[in-house]
Order: C-alpha cells, then sequence, then structure tokens
C-alpha cells in the first residue's frame, strides 16, 4: 500500500471533435509534468461534448486507447478521461483508466445528460466501479453524475472520489458546491477536472477544476479560464485520522438502487 498518491490534474481546452489534435496536445502537457502516480484528463478529451458519436466515436482497440497505454508505459503513470466509444452497435460515454502495465478499467457514465439529449445518442451506464490502484480504492464518475449523491455515497469505503467534466461556465457554482459537498458526505477526497474555452456549439468553460479533502478544505489553486497543470499529493494517514476520529461514514443509511 502507498501512503501518498501524487496527481495531476490537466485543465486544458480542447478542440472540437479533432481526436489526433486533442491527443497531440495532452502528449505536450504530460511530457512537462514530474513524477505522479495518476493523471487526470476532462471528459471526452478527445473531442468536446459532442453528440456527434457516429463521427468521432472509437473502439477500444483504437487509437486513443493505444495513445493512452503508450503514455502510461512511458511515464509509469496511470492516465484517466473519459472518450466516446462505439461497443455493440451502442455509443458509450467511458471512462478509461489505463495503468502502466496495459490494465485498463472502465466506467460507462449512468446519468446522460438529457438537458442536450445526451441519452438519445449514448447508452447508460449500470456499473459503479471502484477500481484499486496502488493501495487507494478510487471511484471514478462523470459531469452529470454529480448531481446526484446517491450513486455516488461511499458504500464501499474508497478513498477517492474523481469526476471528469464538460461542466458549462453558467452553472459552475452548482459544480463549485457538488464537488465540496461529495468531499464532505462521503469523507474521501474529491476530485473534479473541467475543461476550459468555447466548444463547437458555442457553450462556454471556465474550469474550476478542484479537489477538496475530506472536511471539505480546498487544496488546489487551478486559476478559472486558464489552461493549467497542478500536481497534489493525497495522504492515506489524512483519511484514516478524520475517518477514526469523526465516524461519520459508520452513521450512513443503509440502501439498494432499483433500476
Amino acid at each position: 500500500m502507498q501512503d501518498q498518491l501524487k496527481v495531476a490534474i490537466i485543465q486544458s481546452d480542447l478542440v472540437w471533435e479533432n481526436p489526433s489534435e486533442n491527443r497531440n496536445n495532452f502528449s505536450e502537457k504530460i511530457k512537462n509534468i514530474n513524477p505522479v502516480d495518476v493523471i487526470i484528463l476532462p471528459e471526452m478529451f478527445t473531442t468536446g461534448f459532442t453528440m456527434n458519436a457516429s463521427a468521432v466515436s472509437e473502439t477500444m482497440q483504437g487509437k486513443t486507447v493505444e495513445w493512452m497505454k503508450e503514455i502510461a508505459l512511458k511515464f509509469d503513470v496511470a492516465v484517466v478521461g473519459s472518450i466516446i466509444i462505439s461497443e455493440n452497435n451502442n455509443y458509450y460515454n467511458r471512462l478509461l483508466f489505463v495503468e502502466p502495465s496495459g490494465s485498463v478499467k472502465t466506467y460507462d457514465k449512468r446519468h446522460c445528460f438529457t438537458l442536450v439529449g445526451e441519452e438519445k445518442v449514448f447508452t447508460a451506464g449500470t456499473k459503479k466501479v471502484i477500481i484499486n490502484y496502488k493501495g487507494w480504492k478510487i471511484c471514478p464518475l462523470i459531469c452529470y453524475d454529480l448531481r446526484f449523491p446517491v450513486w455516488a455515497r461511499n458504500t464501499q469505503n474508497y478513498d477517492v472520489l474523481i469526476y471528469v467534466a464538460n461542466w458549462p461556465k453558467p452553472r459552475i457554482s452548482a459544480w463549485d458546491a457538488l464537488l465540496k459537498a461529495r468531499a464532505i458526505e462521503n469523507m474521501s477526497y474529491c476530485i473534479g477536472v473541467n475543461r476550459v474555452g468555447i466548444d463547437g456549439v458555442n457553450i462556454e468553460y471556465s474550469g474550476h477544476s478542484a479537489a477538496y479533502d475530506v472536511l471539505g478544505n480546498g487544496i488546489t489553486s487551478i486559476i478559472p479560464f486558464k489552461e493549467q497543470t497542478e500536481v497534489i499529493t493525497l495522504e492515506k494517514r489524512h483519511i484514516e485520522l478524520y475517518r477514526n476520529k469523526l465516524k461519520f461514514l459508520n452513521d450512513k443509511d443503509d440502501f439498494n438502487l432499483i433500476d
């Protein structure tokens, strides 16, 4: 078990529906990061939040998955982000957690964003995923999932909750509040990685990527609206100290989700 986990958050603009250029841009950013354990990219980091899935989707044997494997191996780091995957005649907004060994863990976004008709294009996921990496239990989720606390509830004793997102500027105050709330109620680190810039349908994104500790204290200083990479260090002893001292998770409600 590793007592510390170093995580790089990459808040970036995205080139609309251009996987090749986005991969190149992230390659340039990643090569300048000092050694870390995990690198987190935004939601749909190769395309932006597009509903044009038929034009830009890839398979699990496609170029982006291979690129993530190459980056993970070259820099000895786990790479995290979501892309559009075509599989079994369905499209998925799929988060990939790619380890240096080449192992790929996946999570398909459960809550499709109905405001723009994401559910008409993409198939929703049904399974919550807990990833064990270097002795840390990580729960990866995607953007709109942030509004649904029951789905994120810490019934698996995870250590880190991750949200990758394309969360627009007009509703950014909700993003700020909910990220902090998820950390507090689950007594876990909570990391949100959002994009910046203006996308192909003229939606503006202000970033506000951030991380919070188990008490809801901010541990990042990322500047809104700007491309920026920040490295943070997560501490197992911080989680253990406050869970043992406060024991709030012992009083959580028992429940089962029924689809």
